[in-house]
């Protein structure tokens, strides 16, 4: 073992609550989720900041010891990197995402430019017997929710915010959604169920009023797959609806085609049942067209409303709806209506703001 101080800790790594002087081992298991510790070997000018356990972010710097966590990304508008199948201290991978995730790129974001380059130092150990000097090697699945197949919500309406892809204003439009819940004396839980660890997205939801937040992050996974992704969003609606909220609001990160496992989970029955609103964010009309019509040939879900970009002027709401057919209002600039639209279809209203009508 040898003794390091880090500089930067990675938000994927909080359920691991590491301080910053940690121990480390020279073998490394290659498992996605374990913790290892690099150092920065380049500068950036963009994309050249990592995203603390306190939710903070720091600029990043040659030289910085950084610990994050093993994993692949699979970015549209971002980088892709894979776990490579061996790991040893010398290497050399990349920092894949600002949460920590780390792999070796093999897709490059022209908008970013280059990852950073980092050296492999070792494995984070663990310590997790009293009075004993015996390290286990780090892993984010300490202390994290354990993965359920049940399902049980209660009756709580859920609201699922679904994209047509990456940055097409989900978090925008779930965030209005919060807040407007919130002013109307309704305890909302929210959480993310899909994408690539970064806590950013939750914690702007607990800005907006959530009263509790969770992210897949929460139950050890680094990045969602399909094969995962089901059973995450069951374990996370179930855990929220266990504190009896009015309502709880999902955001399922990335598009609805797309690698990161929504598409699992928007075939999963026991889900869609679930769904109470269905909201679709769309970049522009052709997607918006796109992601009404295979939301309901293929999962049979009717859209209730589209925002998003696609939304971002009356140009583009007219030709929305006329194409779609459904009510289209953008999050942002028509944050009033588009809440009262929402208040309206869950029968909230201001004289029983606190009684959920199901």
């Amino acid at each position: 073992m040898k003794k390091v101080l880090l500089d930067k800790i990675g938000s994927v790594t909080l359920t691991c609550r590491l301080s910053r002087e940690v121990r480390l081992s020279p073998e490394i298991p290659a498992t996605e989720g374990g913790v290892i510790a690099v150092r920065v070997l380049n500068a950036k000018s963009t994309y050249n900041q990592i995203e603390l356990p306190s939710g903070r972010f720091s600029h990043v710097k040659p030289g910085d010891l950084v610990a994050g966590a093993l994993g692949h990304r699979k970015a549209l508008f971002g980088y892709s990197g894979h776990l490579p199948k061996t790991v040893e201290a010398g290497d050399h991978l990349n920092l894949l995402n600002m949460g920590g995730v780390i792999g070796k790129c093999d897709g490059v974001n022209p908008d970013f430019g280059q990852p950073f380059d980092c050296e492999v130092l070792g494995q984070v150990l663990h310590f997790p017997y009293l009075a004993e000097r015996i390290g286990v090697p780090a892993h984010i699945a300490q202390g994290a929710i354990p993965l359920q197949s049940a399902l049980e919500v209660g009756g709580i309406p859920v609201v699922a915010v679904v994209g047509t892809c990456m940055n097409a204003g989900k978090t925008q439009a779930a965030c209005t959604l919060i807040q407007a819940f919130a002013h109307h004396g309704l305890r909302v839980a929210a959480c993310k169920a899909t994408g690539v660890s970064l806590r950013r997205d939750i914690l702007a939801m607990e800005d907006a009023g959530a009263a509790r937040t969770l992210i897949f992050t929460d139950l050890g996974i680094v990045t969602t797959t399909p094969g995962v992704a089901p059973d995450a969003t069951r374990t996370l609606l179930t855990h929220l609806a266990s504190g009896r909220p009015d309502v709880i609001v999902l955001e399922l990160g990335d598009g609805v085609i797309g690698l990161y496992g929504v598409d699992a989970i928007l075939a999963d029955a026991d889900l869609r049942a679930v769904f109470h609103t269905v909201i679709l964010a769309a970049n522009d009309p052709v997607a918006a067209w796109g992601g009404v019509r295979l939301l309901k040939e293929r999962y049979s879900l009717e859209t209730a409303l589209v925002t998003g970009p696609a939304t971002d002027n009356v140009a583009g709401v007219r030709v929305v709806e006329r194409e779609t057919g459904v009510t289209a209002i953008n999050a942002r600039s028509q944050a009033a209506a588009f809440s009262a639209f929402f208040l309206n279809a869950l029968a909230f209203e201001d004289d029983t703001a606190h009684e959920v009508l199901r």
